[in-house]
């Protein structure tokens, strides 16, 4: 699939998500406090603005103003996420969007080639800001839509952490975070989360946050 059609696939998505989600909204930047950006999947835009919140006055956090699906779009956009601002802290996750199982069976991107391609992000990431990775979250038994196996998030996560690891990214785990507590905070046979588990999974990844933050320079 060349760059051009995942583009044009993307584009109806982006521009529904930047009219109808909040967490899409550009924000102000308080003077003196680190810039954050968060890329990442809608699970990450369940907790953007809860994060926001729980990190006003330490930080000024951003998102990309759409879904970043899967690792091999994502390489397509980098450069235009990133802009021309500086960031201190990027939050970055891949991997429900990679491991979404496609006709014939296939994922759409194979874990291989997923771990590859957190090679490449996490490489063009790293030019100034401190890169934070968090793993992908569980996919729960039942015939979710679009289909997805929940085996296969032990496997992209394993890889995820290998990735990570050799670039020297720390790793929030929200996987292990969430997994018991899934009865009350994911929706039936769906990978999405009820508010107050999208509020638990900011919490989570604030734990992360917070022991990169200090004050900008």
């Amino acid at each position: 699939m060349s760059r051009r059609t995942l583009l044009l696939l993307a584009l109806p998505l982006a521009l529904w998500c930047q009219q109808k989600d909040p967490a899409f909204a550009p924000i102000a930047d308080t003077p003196g406090l680190p810039r954050v950006l968060i890329i990442g999947d809608s699970i990450s835009i369940g907790y953007t603005l809860p994060v926001r919140e729980l990190l006003r006055g330490v930080a000024n956090v951003h998102r990309i103003p759409e879904n970043a699906a899967f690792t091999r779009f994502g390489l397509t956009k980098l450069d235009a996420w990133l802009g021309t601002g500086r960031w201190d802290i990027i939050h970055v996750n891949f991997g429900l969007h990679d491991l979404k199982i496609m006709e014939g069976g296939v994922r759409q991107v194979p874990v291989e080639e997923y771990e590859r391609n957190l090679d490449a992000i996490f490489a063009r990431l790293k030019t100034g800001a401190t890169v934070i990775f968090a793993n992908t979250t569980p996919v729960p038994e039942g015939k979710v839509n679009p289909l997805r196996d929940p085996a296969d998030v032990p496997k992209y996560n394993a890889a995820a952490a290998r990735a990570a690891s050799r670039a020297g990214v720390p790793v929030t785990d929200l996987f292990a975070a969430v997994s018991p507590h899934l009865a009350t905070y994911q929706r039936p046979v769906n990978v999405h989360f009820v508010d107050a588990g999208s509020r638990f999974l900011a919490e989570t990844v604030v734990a992360g946050l917070r022991p990169l933050l200090a004050p900008a320079k």
